[in-house]
């Protein structure tokens, strides 16, 4: 059984086996979570990121995929990058934000990593609604979360996105 907690403060300071990254599709930096964990973690991530974009993922990571790469200085293994949505008030994309959570998961099982630390995908500079990205993560992670993950951590930088995700963790079955 995986175990889900709630943390009030900033993801390049967990303490994880993975820490999820709130990505561009380039791979190499941004801003918001992104630039954060690339200027914390320092160049290796950089370097992992350019050896992806020159094999695999030429054109970039897809909106809802996930790759991992070293976590450099974070007090981490590795990293993994997702690429969120950007929130269209018009078109339902929350099947792609599920994605990011889903996929995350996936590759963090595969690699073995018994904790995750996740940033609340795409409710930054994406504009995604944080009371439904907050939804949409904690019912993604608890249908998907188990194997060798036996704790994910959502970090939540501010009071609103923490308030978001503790109404939503209270709420879900």
């Amino acid at each position: 059984m995986t175990t889900i907690t709630l943390v009030h403060g900033d993801i390049t300071e967990q303490h994880a086996d993975a820490i999820v990254n709130a990505a561009n599709s380039s791979l190499l930096g941004g801003g918001g979570v992104d630039g954060a964990i690339h200027r914390k973690g320092g160049p290796a991530i950089l370097a992992d990121c350019r050896r992806l974009r020159a094999s695999h993922y030429g054109k970039g990571l897809p909106t809802g995929r996930a790759v991992a790469t070293t976590a450099g200085r974070l007090h981490a293994r590795w990293v993994i990058h997702t690429v969120g949505p950007v929130w269209q008030p018009d078109e339902d994309r929350s099947g792609l934000l599920a994605s990011c959570y889903r996929e995350s998961l996936r590759v963090a099982a595969e690699l073995g990593a018994a904790s995750v630390a996740f940033p609340a995908i795409s409710t930054g500079i994406y504009r995604w609604p944080v009371d439904d990205g907050a939804r949409v993560a904690v019912r993604t992670v608890r249908e998907a979360a188990g194997g060798p993950v036996a704790e994910v951590r959502f970090v939540l930088f501010d009071d609103v996105a923490y308030q978001a995700f503790e109404t939503a963790l209270a709420a879900a079955p």
